[in-house]
């Protein structure tokens, strides 16, 4: 009986990442995915958003904001996607190159005018800007992290997302 080995860094199953990488090579439909949520409304602004079949992520604005605090905020939620992504996009392409990370934090903060989301004036009532820091300890060269990085921010999908126009329709039911 022969056993199957299943290698792993950085906690990622180098064989799975090869793998939908060559199915999506041979298949190329197969990259177009559609990714959905559906959000209930609690009173207040209390929300809960289920994905897949995960327990729902709940949603609050803070006291300050006259929330009840249960739950990050939706721009928080937003912050932490981007932080999120990146970190699957460290960890997956620091695999596909062999680099092992030893630790990763990643900062990510947003400045928000509320004065448009309050009605009080015209404009964006979006982030003006949003940065993010990137600690990662690793024993790879400088220049093999510059290139990790390169290649990390060049294919978030969620970094694509917040900074370019993407087509956005909301409609009333």
């Amino acid at each position: 009986m022969s056993e199957t080995v299943t290698t792993t860094l950085n906690d990622v199953d180098i064989a799975s990442v090869a793998s939908l990488a060559a199915k999506i090579q041979q298949e190329p439909d197969v990259a177009d995915t559609k990714w959905a949520a559906e959000v209930k409304w609690n009173g207040g602004f209390r929300s809960e958003a289920s994905v897949r079949d995960f327990a729902a992520a709940k949603s609050d604005e803070p006291g300050q904001l006259g929330g009840t605090n249960t739950g990050p905020n939706p721009v928080e939620q937003v912050l932490a996607a981007l932080g999120n992504c990146l970190a699957v996009g460290y960890a997956a392409n620091a695999t596909a190159a062999g680099i092992t990370i030893n630790d990763m934090t990643i900062n990510v903060e947003g400045d928000l005018d509320l004065h448009t989301f309050l009605g009080l004036k015209d404009g964006n009532a979006g982030f003006s800007g949003i940065s993010v820091k990137v600690n990662l300890d690793s024993d790879a060269s400088p220049e093999a992290l510059q290139a990790l990085h390169e290649k990390v921010t060049g294919t978030s999908p969620v970094g694509h997302t917040l900074g370019r126009v993407v087509p956005l329709s909301v409609e009333l039911l």
